[in-house]
């Protein structure tokens, strides 16, 4: 006998036997009960989580010689027929593969001839959303007022795509996401029917990896079990099928990455990739990690929001203490950016190892959240006494700056954590700073019409000490950047009226992104001051 897949095996057939769903569930079945059935439902939501079975339970149950609470029997020959799909009176479509004004005309002729047996016919079009225009439209008359005996049951995963037409014409229900509770329950139900014994841990996993749709945990589940078949099914041989990673190695690495140990992060990565690990799936949870981290520490303390073990749960917390929330996002934002990034590249090592350089290295980055990063590592440093003088001048403005060490005198020696500090200067070259503080007047010397275009120009930090200056994008960025003699024209005039080499990029700014989310306001850096209180 052929293996049916679990899915497939454990797929509900009345209304009892789906899991998550209840609203919905007492909606349909309080419908039947009333006779109060409509002609057109639109079922909507995320994969798995029940949309075309209960669309089959419904079609079966207003079919059904004798409903039992509104649900199918199971044991009239109608019921019979629609489980095998014999039945002339529930038709399937799956549209996207039949998505044309063809396939839905075909469906309005049959409209006009009632039910060979049984009360109703029920057309389940699956995917809907796959329909091209000018099926729809095909499709709006007959569905506005089919037949009395038609019922339409529309079902798809992007809502956003079907027209408002269609919609205005369906009762709309919509499945939300299960959860892991919910999940497990079931998952256990299947492991006592099959006889099977698992770890509560391994089940866990396998349903938080699911993301809230039961068919993708039973389809993880029918993985594992079949991998280890006969075994007992364990945490470690979950993770093992399922290419995941242990979250005491997400918290081994978090830990490196606030004590900028490049040395540390590339070691743990070596030692997912030996261990067989995806590495796509390994951004996402340890993303996963992350979030948990800055809900805890948002949240002050609240542990009822986030979903872990008590042991998991003490480590977090811990944790949240040694790591800043403006940090945590930092952190958030680059793995979120890789995420996009390492599902089509065939350098997935390469494109982490790198991110875990920007994240013990805020130092790379221009932006706001690095630059408190940064901030962040000098007061460490300083706290700890192990700062040097030398490290602290590499800030300072010019030659005269306190604290500039020079060649010939005794090298400087760390300062004690007792001990009187200077204040950190600004983190800016002085010659740019110069520039930036005389804008206004430089700005007025420029001729036109390079002027007008500078005029709403704003100044930042650019690679390598480089003047960064970020234009509007449209003439002042096709002026400036796509004719590069005139970027050289202005380099020029820059160093001739600050009587040194000033150098320079120009970049431009799209519409739609802020100048304060993309670049640091060089301005109002050259403003801040940072003191340090004496202990």
């Amino acid at each position: 006998m052929n293996y049916t897949a679990l899915y497939r095996k454990f797929r509900p057939q009345v209304f009892a036997d789906v899991y998550g769903q209840d609203a919905i569930v007492t909606t349909l079945r309080n419908q039947i009960l009333a006779n109060r059935i409509g002609h057109a439902y639109l079922f909507c939501g995320t994969r798995g989580t029940g949309k075309t079975s209960i669309a089959k339970i419904f079609a079966r149950a207003v079919n059904c010689s004798n409903p039992v609470d509104a649900s199918p029997c199971g044991e009239c020959p109608l019921c019979k027929s629609i489980a095998v799909g014999a039945s002339m009176n529930v038709i399937e479509i799956d549209a996207a593969s039949n998505n044309g004004v063809d396939n839905i005309r075909e469906i309005v002729d049959e409209v006009t001839y009632s039910p060979v047996e049984g009360k109703y016919k029920v057309y389940i079009i699956d995917e809907v959303h796959m329909l091209s225009t000018g099926a729809f439209n095909a499709l709006l008359k007959t569905l506005e007022e089919p037949p009395g005996y038609v019922i339409f049951i529309l079902a798809t995963t992007e809502i956003h795509k079907i027209p408002m037409t269609i919609m205005s014409r369906c009762q709309r229900y919509d499945f939300k996401r299960i959860t892991v509770d919910t999940i497990m329950q079931r998952l256990n139900v299947l492991m006592t029917e099959e006889g099977i014994e698992a770890e509560e841990k391994a089940l866990r996993y396998i349903a938080k990896s699911a993301d809230g749709a039961m068919r993708d945990a039973i389809s993880l589940l029918d993985q594992c079990v079949s991998f280890y078949f006969g075994e007992k099914l364990t945490y470690d041989k979950v993770l093992d099928v399922l290419g995941a990673v242990d979250i005491e190695i997400f918290s081994r690495l978090l830990r490196a990455c606030l004590q900028d140990d490049v040395s540390a992060c590339i070691n743990l990565l070596e030692e997912i990739v030996m261990s067989g690990r995806e590495m796509g799936q390994f951004v996402i949870d340890f993303t996963w990690y992350l979030r948990n981290l800055l809900l805890l520490k948002a949240a002050e303390g609240n542990t009822e929001i986030i979903d872990v073990s008590a042991e998991n749960m003490a480590r977090l917390k811990e944790e949240a203490e040694m790591a800043p929330a403006d940090v945590i996002m930092r952190y958030i934002r680059i793995f979120s950016e890789l995420t996009n990034q390492i599902r089509f590249s065939t350098n997935k090592r390469i494109l982490l190892e790198i991110a875990l350089v920007k994240l013990c290295k805020p130092s790379m980055e221009t932006d706001s959240q690095s630059l408190l990063d940064r901030i962040r590592q000098i007061e460490n440093k300083i706290a700890s006494g192990t700062i040097l003088t030398d490290s602290v001048s590499q800030y300072q403005p010019n030659q005269n700056s306190p604290g500039q060490h020079t060649p010939g005198q005794p090298s400087p020696q760390p300062y004690a954590a007792n001990t009187p500090r200077p204040a950190l200067a600004k983190a800016i070259p002085a010659d740019i700073e110069k520039v930036v503080a005389n804008w206004s007047n430089i700005l007025a010397r420029i001729p036109m019409p390079m002027r007008s275009y500078l005029k709403n120009a704003r100044l930042s930090l650019g690679e390598n000490d480089k003047l960064l200056i970020v234009v509007e994008e449209g003439l002042a960025s096709d002026y400036l950047i796509k004719q590069p003699d005139n970027q050289g024209h202005l380099e020029r005039i820059l160093s001739e009226q600050m009587g040194k080499e000033i150098p320079m990029e120009v970049r431009s700014l799209a519409e739609e992104r802020s100048f304060e989310a993309t670049y640091i306001d060089l301005s109002e850096i050259i403003k801040m001051e940072i003191e340090i209180e004496d202990e």
